[in-house]
């Protein structure tokens, strides 16, 4: 009987082996969640919202603002950048797509998918006549893009040239990115950390960095900077400004995502050591942090952060020219919501935010019900002056324009 126990023992173990290889793993987001705590990141909409339902009814803004919708039916829609025949193309996350909403001669709009199957094409950048696509470490050039628009061509791979981490390196988490030209004509990109806070190689992650665009000689702009999916070049200094996303599991106040002035190469903005002049209650590791450049805006405890854009058009009051509009996604690791808006803070001559950071564009976020309609996740300036704000959650983009 003994032997035979001990048989049956083995068996039932060796039944609930694979069981336990295939248990699923904690996903990065969840590393640190406190015991009982049932925050978790929102799911993004992954189909077509009607027209009706977008809700841009809600849509709230100062006098003489209005806001329209320029093109919708692109579920998960976030990053954008514009050819030079006015094709506004859009990169999403967790769908996986590239979309290109063109402009008829009617004036309404057209939307295609000329990419899909890719991982995370978050960032996207035209340079000339060339859309470059950044889906984690693969790289793609769509040359002569807008000529193509139905019948794309095959990309030129350059995930090499640029040898950014993978997904797999990242841990699964910031992985994806946020892409510009700057105005010495190189690419702009970050590199997040890959993880919510621990120790990793400073010098691989949690990094602003360019590149000509041939993917080489690769250059550090800033470190120590968490999970930047958002930064732009001041259009008269040239300086390069960049927002990024705090830690999570630290409670619903603390810390602030933030706006960053990067006034020299290789700025450190301290990392997982400090946040806003403050020592992480885990990782400070003895740092001082008053070593660490401290950020020139505050952004609110987990509003997301993400694209920001300086205004250089004309159509909006002069009060506005030069200023940053940032497009803040959305708190999910906070008890009550906040942000699902854009806001505005204006620099002055010597890189200081004057006035604060002010609301610009509200409504999709309901304090009473604690609800959202949809996320803000990008900003972009239009030629005409107006202003476009993708929204992810209804698959849309708004069109923001100034009457007087």
């Amino acid at each position: 009987m003994k032997v035979k126990s001990i048989l049956l023992g083995l068996a039932a173990a060796l039944l609930a082996a694979p069981a336990l290889a295939q248990a699923p793993a904690v996903p990065g987001w969840a590393i640190g969640r406190p015991e009982g705590s049932t925050l978790a990141p929102h799911a993004p909409r992954l189909t077509v919202t009607p027209l009706e339902q977008v809700p841009v009814g809600q849509v709230r803004l100062p006098a003489g603002f209005h806001a329209e919708v320029y093109a919708h039916g692109m579920p998960g829609a976030r990053m954008m950048t514009e050819g030079p025949g006015g094709t506004v193309f859009v990169g999403t996350r967790a769908i996986g797509r590239v979309y290109a909403v063109s402009k008829n001669a009617d004036g309404t709009t057209r939307t295609r998918v000329i990419a899909q199957g890719l991982t995370q094409p978050n960032g996207v950048v035209m340079v000339g006549t060339s859309l470059y696509v950044f889906a984690v470490n693969r790289v793609l050039r769509y040359d002569n893009i807008e000529q193509h628009l139905d019948a794309v061509p095959t990309p030129v791979e350059l995930g090499s040239a640029f040898g950014l981490p993978t997904a797999e390196e990242h841990g699964g988490n910031h992985h994806w990115k946020f892409t510009i030209l700057g105005p010495d004509g190189r690419i702009y990109t970050n590199v997040g950390a890959p993880c919510n806070v621990c120790e990793f190689d400073r010098s691989r992650f949690a990094l602003l960095v360019s590149f000509k665009t041939d993917g080489s000689d690769r250059r550090v702009e800033a470190q120590g900077i968490r999970n930047s999916v958002g930064m732009a070049h001041h259009p008269v200094t040239r300086a390069l400004w960049a927002t990024t996303n705090a830690r999570d599991w630290a409670g619903d106040d603390w810390p602030q995502d933030t706006l960053h002035h990067i006034r020299r190469p290789g700025q450190d903005i301290g990392f997982p050591f400090c946040s806003t002049g403050q020592s992480d209650p885990q990782f400070n590791a003895g740092r001082n942090c008053a070593d660490f450049a401290r950020p020139e805006a505050e952004l609110g405890t987990h509003t997301a952060a993400l694209g920001m854009r300086f205004y250089t058009g004309t159509m909006f009051p002069e009060s506005y020219r030069n200023a940053i509009f940032i497009a803040r996604h959305g708190s999910w690791n906070r008890n009550r919501l906040v942000a699902f808006d854009v806001v505005v803070a204006r620099p002055d001559a010597n890189g200081n935010i004057v006035g604060g950071v002010e609301e610009f564009m509200t409504g999709f976020r309901d304090d009473a019900a604690q609800r959202f309609s949809d996320r803000p996740t990008d900003v972009h300036m239009m030629r005409d002056g107006s202003m476009l704000v993708s929204g992810e959650q209804a698959g849309a983009l708004y069109r923001i324009t100034y009457r007087r």
